[in-house]
């Protein structure tokens, strides 16, 4: 496990793809058991460890997971992450097709499938829909991919990987949305690469840069 961060309040790690953030029906160790573990031996807690868990990543994904380590941190952090409200959140995609703008804005409406757990994206409102927007730019490419930098506005469902694919550009790996091959690893090449928010006690700007996997294509990118 990867820190990238850590305070009185909070804890930042640079999650794997593969890992689950919370507990699900799989059963598989999820990564705020990993963080609460490593807490309390660091600091040699002997009962419980609080942890609160304020946003999370798909289990493809990697990059930045923030946790609260306090109560009085938790609900202010949600308040932030659920408005939208000092906090920055930048995205790295790789994917194989060249988008028709190199930046531009992304506004759809998305819908979401429960059974198949996945989201589809429509160019107007439709019943049930919830509007989605992004910002993306291209900012590097190599002889098969492009590297594209996105910054979110709203936080739905797939979003990102939901988006990119209405436009033609499924993300490498992501069999879900279109990609026609998936990745060695199972992973999808979306990694959260950045957050800048205000931190919830102090009031500090945090800004905070996670490592690309270790990925032969992500490692080219990375530098």
């Amino acid at each position: 496990m990867k820190v990238l961060y850590e305070d009185n309040h909070i804890i930042v790690v640079n999650k794997q793809s593969g890992e689950i953030v919370q507990g699900d029906k799989t059963g598989d160790t999820p990564l705020s058991d990993i963080v609460k573990a490593w807490l309390k031996e660091k600091y040699n807690k002997p009962g419980n460890v609080f942890l609160g868990v304020v946003h999370r990543l798909d289990r493809p994904v990697s990059g930045i997971v923030l946790f609260a380590k306090t109560s009085k941190a938790l609900p202010r952090l949600n308040k932030l992450f659920a408005e939208h409200e000092k906090v920055r959140k930048t995205y790295w995609a790789i994917v194989a097709n060249k988008p028709p703008q190199e930046n531009g804005t992304l506004t759809h409406w998305l819908t979401r499938n429960e059974k198949t757990n996945t989201a589809k994206a429509y160019d107007r409102e439709v019943p049930n829909s919830k509007k989605a927007v992004l910002n993306y730019q291209l900012i590097a490419a190599s002889n098969r991919y492009y590297l594209l930098e996105i910054q979110l506005h709203t936080g739905r469902h797939h979003q990102i990987r939901c988006q990119l694919a209405k436009i033609g550009c499924p993300i490498k790996g992501d069999l879900k949305y279109g990609a026609p091959r998936s990745n060695p690893d199972g992973s999808i090449c979306l990694h959260a690469r950045h957050l800048e928010l205000e931190h919830p006690v102090s009031h500090e700007i945090i800004s905070i840069t996670a490592p690309v996997p270790q990925d032969t294509l992500w490692q080219a990118f990375g530098k």
